[in-house]
């Protein structure tokens, strides 16, 4: 069981990771500035919150 699960957990790792991509490229491919720079400052923001939270609930 824990082979499987780990595969599904890899699987969905490398989902998110592309769905983040494609994100960012939709984001860069609109060519409008202030789309790049609300990604950039939601994706920063999403770092802090979610090390904060992490610590939080360490």
């Amino acid at each position: 069981m824990s082979r499987r699960g780990s595969s599904i957990n890899k699987t969905r790792g490398v989902l998110y990771q592309l769905a983040r991509f494609l994100g960012d490229f939709s984001a860069v491919k609109s060519g409008s500035p202030a789309k790049i720079a609300r990604r950039i400052g939601r994706r920063a923001v999403g770092r802090v919150v979610g090390r904060g939270m992490g610590k939080l609930f360490r």
